[in-house]
């Protein structure tokens, strides 16, 4: 039985015993990413640098091992509007330096998603599935050509809304989520700040209660989305108690009324990648909103988004992948056209044997990330698994994209090909969402190897 998983252990197994084997594996892994149906090992790629969509077969759909045809039919309705509403227009958001997050959201929302995992019925809109479907959107999200797209999309479906969909009042969904789920409004995620990126526990800015109402002031940095937000999730101090217990999940119109003192788009930062993405600085003075808007109890927060922040690692996670088997493929075939010193530049040692090594690192994170997405929705915590996954995940898109590059040659240093884009958009993988160093203070934490702070 050919698929991925027993590919990647019989490539494994043959470099532990000789690298003569290991190099008829590199040739028949070649020749099977060939005939392999486009869910596991990417699309084809055509000499004009499009991708051409080809739908799994009825036996790789069967032996998934988180995935069910109802997983692969939604997989396929997303990719038909990413070929026609997303990716002809790739080129001119990048250089634009922003998508029309209301127009791509509105489209996305009509289809249902953006709430795959969230509440049904009409009140809330969304589709009331578990998590790993959440996963299979990410992943195909992962055909876009360009890393900001779809990361904006995922703080709108699977990061900025979890908490408000678990723990918010029914007012404040129909209010918030609804509309959110629908692609009526634009979300933003309100946490990280010039001070404290991965040090949640550090943000300074303060929500005080007065009367009925939320008299808010401080800022936030690395906002996505956040020029064109219509609300903001936002983390903020709301006593002076211990740091992990003093701290809110609220609710924030980002366009108050005139009368209101305001919330403030310092600037739109610009960035070494992810260019179609807007990233914001904002300032908050005097913001005043009413106390229901509060998600949950109060006090909660940093418990609250720390639930967040495994859902958006995975989904994080899934969505790279599928970029990552997508550069690896079209790096095959450019190598292939590609002539150095009279034959193919793929035919050279060094250069199969390096994608042979990078596909099995794909591969065993695939493994890893479905893994905690089985045990993720069977109601386990996941927090080890998925801070592995996000660890890895950063790592190896950062060493996969650089051995790909260097295999384009002068034409991996333009912006003409995906290699290059990703190159860049793929280095915040290590950095957003908790940094490498954050993921392994986790897994010590976990292997109780971290020390106890005095």
């Amino acid at each position: 039985r050919c698929n991925s998983l027993n590919l990647q252990c019989l490539v494994f197994y043959a470099f532990s015993i000789n690298t003569k084997i290991y190099s008829i594996i590199c040739t028949v892994s070649l020749s099977w990413l060939k005939k392999t149906p486009s869910v596991l090992r990417g699309r084809a790629y055509s000499e004009n640098g499009s991708h051409k969509h080809k739908a799994s077969s009825a036996c790789e759909e069967s032996n998934h091992l988180i995935f069910t045809e109802e997983h692969f039919a939604l997989k396929e309705s997303l990719r038909k509007i990413i070929d026609k509403e997303i990716n002809p227009f790739v080129d001119e958001w990048e250089e634009a330096g922003q998508f029309p997050a209301h127009r791509v959201f509105k489209i996305l929302g009509s289809a249902g998603f953006l709430g795959v995992n969230k509440p049904t019925g009409t009140e809330y809109g969304g589709l009331g599935l578990d998590f790993s479907y959440s996963v299979a959107v990410a992943e195909e999200l992962g055909n876009i050509r360009c890393g900001g797209i779809p990361m904006a999309i995922g703080v709108q479906s699977d990061m900025a809304t979890p908490a408000l969909a678990r723990f918010g009042s029914a007012e404040l969904k129909k209010e918030f989520l609804t509309p959110t789920i629908m692609g009526d409004k634009v979300v933003c995620l309100g946490v990280s700040e010039a001070g404290a990126g991965s040090d949640v526990a550090s943000i300074k800015t303060k929500a005080v209660r007065k009367g009925d109402d939320y008299i808010i002031n401080g800022s936030k940095m690395w906002t996505t989305n956040g020029t064109q937000a219509d609300w903001m999730c936002l983390l903020a101090n709301t006593s002076d108690g211990p740091p992990h217990r003093n701290k809110s999940l609220i609710c924030l119109p980002m366009k108050l009324p005139v009368s209101h003192k305001g919330v403030h788009i310092a600037r739109k930062i610009e960035k070494i990648g992810m260019k179609s993405s807007d990233t914001a600085e904002v300032f908050f003075e005097d913001v005043c909103v009413p106390c229901k808007y509060l998600i949950g109890e109060e006090g909660m927060g940093f418990t609250y988004q720390m639930l967040q922040f495994q859902e958006e690692r995975m989904w994080g996670v899934a969505n790279i992948l599928t970029s990552m088997q997508n550069v690896i493929q079209e790096t095959i075939e450019y190598t292939k056209q590609r002539k150095i010193f009279g034959q193919p530049v793929l035919h050279h040692q060094t250069v199969h044997f390096r994608l042979a090594e990078l596909q099995t690192e794909v591969e065993l994170l695939r493994s890893l990330l479905y893994r905690a997405t089985d045990l993720y929705v069977k109601g386990n915590d996941v927090t080890k698994l998925a801070s592995m996954a996000k660890l890895k995940g950063g790592r190896l898109a950062r060493t996969l994209s650089d051995s790909c590059l260097q295999f384009w040659g002068g034409m991996g240093y333009t912006n003409d090909v995906l290699v290059s884009r990703f190159y860049r958009d793929a280095r915040l993988m290590s950095i957003g969402a908790g940094a490498d160093e954050v993921m392994l203070s986790i897994i010590c934490k976990y292997m109780d190897t971290l020390p106890n702070k005095k």
